[in-house]
């Protein structure tokens, strides 16, 4: 089916404004979230494994370029091609970044005497920002990028929406927002396995598997120290 330009057109902005704006927030979420934990890390002399309290903030860094990246490609300084590109590099260094993170913190629930505070706080800094950096490369690789999903269409996705399975209950001109990965990000967390969506492409299976691993063993050690600190 022909694809209007109109529809193109208005696809292009939604794609814009899903870097721009919410692909931002959740890098700012992240960001965020990680400096927080420094920062209480500092004041409360919790040592990560015998690193510095500033690891968290140098954990912190992709993002913080990430988010550089899409503000100098809206103000035009950085071209089409090579934003993906730059992207791309960012993406897959944010993924061993927040990898890291969570080893860090299974190294410390696993060998030190850790607060409940510590507990708590880490596990949900660390489960969210994976959360975010998973759902970012879900959605910049899946069909090539919201962009080329938009120009080209999505007739091979790597992901099976339920708006693909059943089109008759999609708006028309329906396709995958950020929102959407974020949501599959977080069910697969939670999950350990496809819920709405399923993955189509090798890679897709692969990153899904590799977050659902690093989420089980971070809940079960999380749920372990957590009964040993309360009793």
């Amino acid at each position: 089916m022909e694809v209007s330009q109109h529809a193109t057109e208005d696809g292009v902005r939604d794609a814009l404004r899903d870097a721009r704006v919410g692909a931002a927030l959740a890098l700012l979420a992240a960001i965020g979230l990680l400096v927080v934990y420094g920062i209480i890390s500092r004041q409360e002399d919790w040592r990560a494994s015998g690193a510095p309290w500033w690891a968290w903030l140098v954990l912190a860094a992709p993002e913080v370029g990430l988010l550089a990246a899409l503000i100098v490609s809206a103000l035009g300084g950085i071209r089409p091609g090579r934003h993906r590109d730059v992207v791309l590099g960012l993406l897959a260094v944010l993924a061993a970044a927040s990898l890291a993170g969570t080893g860090i913190l299974m190294w410390v629930l696993a060998t030190a005497n850790v607060t409940a505070g510590q507990l708590l706080l880490g596990a949900l800094v660390v489960w969210t920002t994976d959360l975010i950096a998973f759902a970012l490369l879900f959605w910049e690789l899946d069909g090539g990028g919201p962009l080329r999903r938009v120009t080209e269409g999505r007739r091979f996705p790597d992901f099976q929406f339920p708006q693909d399975q059943n089109p008759d209950l999609a708006r028309p001109g329906w396709r995958p927002r950020l929102l959407d990965y974020l949501y599959l990000s977080l069910t697969n967390s939670l999950a350990v396995s496809p819920t709405d969506t399923m993955p189509l492409a090798r890679w897709a299976k692969v990153l899904m598997a590799i977050e659902s691993l690093v989420s089980t063993a971070l809940l079960l050690l999380v749920i372990a120290r957590a009964v040993n600190v309360l009793t």
